[in-house]
Protein backbone atom coordinates (compact mmCIF):
# COMPACT_ATOMS: atom_id res chain seq x y z
CA UNK A 1 0.00 0.00 0.00
CA UNK A 2 1.17 3.31 -0.74
CA UNK A 3 2.35 5.56 2.01
CA UNK A 4 1.16 9.48 1.86
CA UNK A 5 2.62 12.00 4.10
CA UNK A 6 1.29 15.42 4.48
CA UNK A 7 2.88 18.09 6.01
CA UNK A 8 -0.19 20.50 7.59
CA UNK A 9 0.30 24.23 8.20
CA UNK A 10 -2.61 25.99 9.70
CA UNK A 11 -5.78 25.56 7.01
CA UNK A 12 -3.60 24.50 4.46
CA UNK A 13 -3.53 20.45 3.43
CA UNK A 14 -6.43 19.03 5.53
CA UNK A 15 -8.98 19.24 2.43
CA UNK A 16 -6.32 17.23 0.47
CA UNK A 17 -6.45 14.67 3.57
CA UNK A 18 -9.86 14.12 3.92
CA UNK A 19 -10.36 13.36 0.44
CA UNK A 20 -7.03 11.21 -0.06
CA UNK A 21 -8.57 9.03 2.61
CA UNK A 22 -12.23 9.33 1.15
CA UNK A 23 -11.34 8.39 -2.23
CA UNK A 24 -8.27 6.43 -2.15
CA UNK A 25 -6.97 3.22 0.43
CA UNK A 26 -3.40 4.52 0.45
CA UNK A 27 -2.17 5.44 4.40
CA UNK A 28 -2.27 9.15 5.13
CA UNK A 29 0.63 10.27 7.65
CA UNK A 30 0.07 13.57 9.17
CA UNK A 31 2.86 16.10 10.40
CA UNK A 32 1.84 19.93 11.23
CA UNK A 33 4.22 22.70 11.27
CA UNK A 34 2.95 26.23 13.09
CA UNK A 35 0.78 28.51 11.23
CA UNK A 36 2.96 31.41 12.05
CA UNK A 37 6.96 30.83 11.15
CA UNK A 38 9.02 33.85 11.28
CA UNK A 39 9.41 35.45 7.87
CA UNK A 40 12.96 34.63 7.22
CA UNK A 41 14.97 31.74 9.04
CA UNK A 42 18.40 31.86 8.93
CA UNK A 43 19.25 28.40 10.12
CA UNK A 44 16.03 26.07 8.88
CA UNK A 45 17.52 23.23 10.43
CA UNK A 46 18.16 24.32 14.19
CA UNK A 47 15.06 25.88 13.78
CA UNK A 48 13.08 22.87 12.31
CA UNK A 49 14.49 20.88 15.62
CA UNK A 50 13.15 23.37 17.94
CA UNK A 51 9.63 22.48 16.88
CA UNK A 52 7.23 19.79 17.84
CA UNK A 53 7.24 18.16 14.66
CA UNK A 54 6.06 14.13 14.25
CA UNK A 55 9.37 12.77 12.05
CA UNK A 56 7.08 9.27 11.12
CA UNK A 57 5.74 11.26 8.01
CA UNK A 58 9.01 10.72 6.37
CA UNK A 59 8.25 7.03 6.72
CA UNK A 60 6.49 7.72 3.50
CA UNK A 61 6.37 6.94 -0.27
CA UNK A 62 5.36 10.27 -1.61
CA UNK A 63 5.19 13.63 0.45
CA UNK A 64 2.65 16.48 0.28
CA UNK A 65 4.01 19.95 1.85
CA UNK A 66 1.88 22.67 2.81
CA UNK A 67 5.24 24.32 4.47
CA UNK A 68 4.75 27.54 2.11
CA UNK A 69 7.88 28.70 3.47
CA UNK A 70 11.18 29.05 1.14
CA UNK A 71 13.32 28.42 4.44
CA UNK A 72 11.73 25.52 5.55
CA UNK A 73 10.50 23.75 2.22
CA UNK A 74 14.27 22.72 1.26
CA UNK A 75 15.01 21.72 5.14
CA UNK A 76 11.92 19.06 4.82
CA UNK A 77 13.20 17.99 1.14
CA UNK A 78 16.84 17.44 2.36
CA UNK A 79 14.95 15.22 5.76
CA UNK A 80 12.72 13.71 3.01
CA UNK A 81 15.73 12.92 0.57
CA UNK A 82 17.92 11.24 3.21
CA UNK A 83 14.66 9.17 4.60
CA UNK A 84 14.59 7.49 0.94
CA UNK A 85 11.34 9.20 0.10
CA UNK A 86 10.73 9.03 -3.36
CA UNK A 87 8.96 12.36 -4.62
CA UNK A 88 8.13 15.30 -2.78
CA UNK A 89 4.85 17.87 -4.24
CA UNK A 90 5.38 21.08 -3.26
CA UNK A 91 1.80 23.20 -3.74
CA UNK A 92 1.79 27.05 -3.25
CA UNK A 93 4.27 28.15 -6.13
CA UNK A 94 7.52 29.54 -6.83
CA UNK A 95 6.75 32.24 -4.47
CA UNK A 96 6.79 29.86 -1.40
CA UNK A 97 9.51 27.64 -2.44
CA UNK A 98 12.97 27.84 -3.84
CA UNK A 99 12.89 26.22 -7.28
CA UNK A 100 16.71 26.28 -8.00
CA UNK A 101 17.48 25.27 -4.56
CA UNK A 102 14.97 22.00 -4.86
CA UNK A 103 16.28 21.30 -7.97
CA UNK A 104 20.02 20.55 -6.28
CA UNK A 105 18.25 18.70 -3.20
CA UNK A 106 16.62 16.74 -5.99
CA UNK A 107 19.70 16.09 -7.53
CA UNK A 108 21.58 15.24 -4.48
CA UNK A 109 19.30 12.74 -3.06
CA UNK A 110 17.53 11.15 -5.87
CA UNK A 111 14.42 12.43 -4.90
CA UNK A 112 11.36 13.69 -7.20
CA UNK A 113 10.07 17.17 -6.65
CA UNK A 114 7.35 19.28 -8.09
CA UNK A 115 6.07 22.44 -7.40
CA UNK A 116 2.99 23.55 -8.17
CA UNK A 117 0.69 26.79 -7.74
CA UNK A 118 -2.41 24.24 -7.80
CA UNK A 119 -2.38 21.11 -6.88
CA UNK A 120 -4.76 19.72 -9.37
CA UNK A 121 -2.56 20.85 -12.01
CA UNK A 122 0.13 18.49 -10.36
CA UNK A 123 1.77 16.51 -13.62
CA UNK A 124 2.26 12.51 -13.39
CA UNK A 125 5.83 10.99 -12.95
CA UNK A 126 6.64 7.76 -12.22
CA UNK A 127 7.38 8.79 -8.79
CA UNK A 128 4.52 9.93 -8.07
CA UNK A 129 2.19 7.86 -10.43
CA UNK A 130 0.48 6.24 -7.09
CA UNK A 131 -1.26 9.90 -6.36
CA UNK A 132 -1.63 11.10 -9.42
CA UNK A 133 -3.86 8.25 -11.43
CA UNK A 134 -6.56 9.57 -8.47
CA UNK A 135 -5.51 13.70 -8.10
CA UNK A 136 -4.13 15.96 -10.29
CA UNK A 137 -5.47 17.66 -13.80
CA UNK A 138 -9.30 16.94 -13.65
CA UNK A 139 -10.25 13.56 -16.05
CA UNK A 140 -13.93 12.86 -16.35
CA UNK A 141 -16.68 10.95 -17.72
CA UNK A 142 -20.26 11.90 -18.83
CA UNK A 143 -23.48 10.52 -19.08
CA UNK A 144 -26.16 12.24 -21.26
CA UNK A 145 -29.84 11.84 -21.14
CA UNK A 146 -32.03 14.26 -22.94
CA UNK A 147 -29.81 17.27 -23.54
CA UNK A 148 -28.75 17.07 -20.15
CA UNK A 149 -26.10 15.74 -17.50
CA UNK A 150 -27.18 12.73 -16.25
CA UNK A 151 -23.94 11.54 -14.26
CA UNK A 152 -20.30 12.98 -13.92
CA UNK A 153 -17.99 10.43 -13.06
CA UNK A 154 -14.39 11.28 -11.86
CA UNK A 155 -11.48 9.63 -12.88
CA UNK A 156 -9.01 11.92 -11.65
CA UNK A 157 -10.00 14.98 -9.90
CA UNK A 158 -8.32 17.43 -7.62
CA UNK A 159 -6.87 16.75 -3.87
CA UNK A 160 -8.91 19.36 -2.46
CA UNK A 161 -12.40 17.73 -3.50
CA UNK A 162 -14.00 20.55 -5.85
CA UNK A 163 -13.90 18.08 -8.75
CA UNK A 164 -16.05 15.87 -6.81
CA UNK A 165 -18.19 18.37 -5.44
CA UNK A 166 -18.49 19.66 -9.24
CA UNK A 167 -19.43 16.19 -10.34
CA UNK A 168 -22.40 15.83 -8.21
CA UNK A 169 -23.96 19.84 -8.89
CA UNK A 170 -23.71 19.38 -12.69
CA UNK A 171 -26.77 16.58 -12.80
CA UNK A 172 -29.35 17.91 -14.61
CA UNK A 173 -27.44 20.97 -16.27
CA UNK A 174 -28.51 21.56 -19.87
CA UNK A 175 -25.32 20.52 -21.75
CA UNK A 176 -24.92 23.88 -23.49
CA UNK A 177 -23.84 25.06 -19.93
CA UNK A 178 -22.25 22.82 -18.39
CA UNK A 179 -18.79 24.04 -19.28
CA UNK A 180 -19.06 27.75 -17.67
CA UNK A 181 -20.99 25.97 -14.48
CA UNK A 182 -18.63 23.75 -14.06
CA UNK A 183 -15.79 26.77 -13.68
CA UNK A 184 -17.96 28.44 -11.09
CA UNK A 185 -19.23 25.62 -8.99
CA UNK A 186 -15.05 24.91 -8.50
CA UNK A 187 -14.47 28.66 -8.18
CA UNK A 188 -17.09 28.73 -5.49
CA UNK A 189 -15.95 25.69 -3.64
CA UNK A 190 -13.72 26.58 -0.64
CA UNK A 191 -10.40 25.49 -1.98
CA UNK A 192 -8.03 26.95 -0.42
CA UNK A 193 -6.01 28.12 -3.66
CA UNK A 194 -5.19 31.67 -4.43
CA UNK A 195 -8.35 33.92 -5.42
CA UNK A 196 -7.79 37.22 -6.78
CA UNK A 197 -5.55 37.13 -9.28
CA UNK A 198 -4.73 35.24 -12.06
CA UNK A 199 -3.96 31.89 -11.32
CA UNK A 200 -4.94 29.99 -8.67
CA UNK A 201 -8.50 29.07 -7.89
CA UNK A 202 -9.34 31.13 -11.83
CA UNK A 203 -7.14 28.25 -13.32
CA UNK A 204 -8.71 25.17 -11.52
CA UNK A 205 -12.57 26.67 -12.49
CA UNK A 206 -10.60 26.88 -16.64
CA UNK A 207 -9.31 23.72 -15.84
CA UNK A 208 -12.91 22.21 -15.22
CA UNK A 209 -14.48 23.77 -17.46
CA UNK A 210 -12.31 22.55 -20.20
CA UNK A 211 -12.26 19.25 -19.40
CA UNK A 212 -16.00 18.98 -18.69
CA UNK A 213 -16.80 20.33 -22.46
CA UNK A 214 -14.17 18.00 -23.80
CA UNK A 215 -16.40 14.84 -21.94
CA UNK A 216 -19.79 16.24 -23.39
CA UNK A 217 -17.88 16.40 -26.95
CA UNK A 218 -16.25 12.80 -26.26
CA UNK A 219 -20.15 11.16 -25.47
CA UNK A 220 -21.53 12.99 -28.20
CA UNK A 221 -19.03 11.78 -30.73
CA UNK A 222 -19.18 8.23 -28.97
CA UNK A 223 -23.02 7.95 -29.24
CA UNK A 224 -22.93 8.50 -33.53
CA UNK A 225 -20.65 5.38 -33.80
Amino acid sequence: MTKIGVILRGKYGSRLVETVRSKTDMEVIVAEIPTYLPDFIDEPDEFFSTLDFDMKVFDADIIITYSLHPDITPEIARMAGRAGVRALIVPGGASKAPVKELEDISKEYGIFIEVDEICCNVESDPSTDDFTCFFGNPALDVEIKDGKVSKVNVIRGAPCGSTWYMAESLVGTPIEEAGPKAGLLVSQYPCRAVRGQMGGIHESSELHKQEIEAAIKRKLASSKN
